[in-house]
């Protein structure tokens, strides 16, 4: 292959395993991403209920207040 007096080479290579090797770590770092995306999730939901019964017991410890005996 000549072209303006240059000589182009291609080179092709059959790299499988290399391949292969970077899907497996694409695939755990996208596992891993997840999970902690599902961590976030879960602590801020536990954080919401926990906040949650703690105003619903001190707003029923006030409303108690009231009670007449």
């Amino acid at each position: 292959m000549l072209n303006d007096n240059r000589q182009q080479h291609v080179i092709q290579t059959d790299s499988t395993k290399e391949d292969g090797l970077g899907k497996v770590f694409a695939f755990i770092f996208v596992v891993a991403i997840f999970l902690a995306f599902v961590q976030e999730v879960f602590e801020s939901v536990m954080a919401w209920y926990r906040d949650t019964m703690i105003w619903l017991n001190d707003t029923a410890a006030y409303l108690a207040g009231f009670w007449p005996f």
